[in-house]
């Protein structure tokens, strides 16, 4: 069976995630190294501290560990995918687990990413549920400071933009939900060109290698193994829109059959479900996941 590793971003973090974690072998010693890059505990926040879990400067590195962990799970019982992709933040744990970076250069990225986005201090997002596209596409062309952020299927988008951009393209279109998101900024969109900039000073002299796996990015869900290409896609990412919508059309090119998503929470099954048909999802995000699925 063809299977598909995808791995969720900001937003699917829950207290207690990862702790059960720790039982599995070798778990502790990354939780551990990452405490040494962070400064602070994964495993602490995680557990005890539900406002700073919801804080993108915490957010981004705990998901990235987290998700990380389970991947050498995977691995450690000898399974891999045929192809990978990660949903913003989760790029980058797609990235590692293609092993076009290792485990501290990803969390030295993740880092310093999590901290320029969390200083962003203009406009945000809305998410929108059940809308006509041709419509909300109107709306937005008509409309400056605004931009699609998220396509995550023909029912949900995100929209990224200015508070009265957003407003404007809300009450051009009929949508079933409008549900303004915790975010500090606008994300993946133009707004971001800042902290894009100076992120892509830092990402500029890390070596990416070719992908063992194929990584569907973001910014251009096209499978490729290009470690040149997969470092100027996630240059763009933090600027650029998620694609979800046609990453999850392009696993079925692939004839993937199953997904798995690993990390927390089910978005991105229910994202592929709603968008393909013939291809399963399960959720690893848990030791017992594991033990289920793949018992050692």
């Amino acid at each position: 069976m063809k299977t598909a590793w995808v791995f969720p971003g900001q937003g699917s973090q829950v207290i207690g995630m990862g702790v059960d974690l720790l039982e599995i072998d070798r778990a502790k010693a990354t939780f551990d190294q990452a405490a040494e890059i962070l400064g602070w505990s994964v495993v602490d926040i995680c557990q005890n501290d539900q406002v700073k879990l919801a804080n993108t400067r915490y957010t981004q590195p705990c998901l990235y560990v987290i998700e990380c962990i389970l991947v050498d799970a995977l691995k450690q019982r000898g399974v891999l995918p045929d192809a990978v992709a990660g949903h913003s933040l989760g790029e980058y744990v797609a990235l590692y687990a293609a092993e076009v970076f290792d485990f501290e250069t990803g969390l030295k990225l993740v880092k310093y990413r999590a901290e320029l986005m969390d200083l962003a201090s203009d406009g945000g997002m809305t998410a929108l549920i059940g809308f006509d596209r041709d419509q909300l596409a109107a709306a937005i062309s008509d409309t400056p400071d605004v931009v699609i952020a998220n396509d995550n299927s023909t029912a949900q988008v995100v929209i990224s933009g200015t508070a009265d951009g957003i407003a404007a393209v809300v009450s051009k279109i009929k949508v079933k939900r409008a549900i303004p998101l915790n975010v500090s900024g606008a994300f993946h969109s133009p707004m971001m060109a800042a902290a894009a900039s100076e992120f892509g000073k830092f990402l500029a002299p890390i070596e990416f290698h070719d992908a063992k796996i194929p990584v569907l990015s973001n910014v251009a869900p096209i499978a490729t193994t290009d470690g040149s290409k997969l470092k100027a896609q996630l240059d763009s990412q933090i600027t650029g829109a998620v694609r979800w919508r046609e990453i999850s059309l392009q696993l079925t090119e692939l004839g993937i059959e199953q997904a798995i998503e690993v990390g927390p929470g089910k978005v991105l099954g229910g994202l592929i479900k709603r968008t393909c048909e013939g291809i399963s999802t399960v959720q690893m995000g848990t030791r017992s996941d594991l033990e289920a699925v793949f018992p050692v």
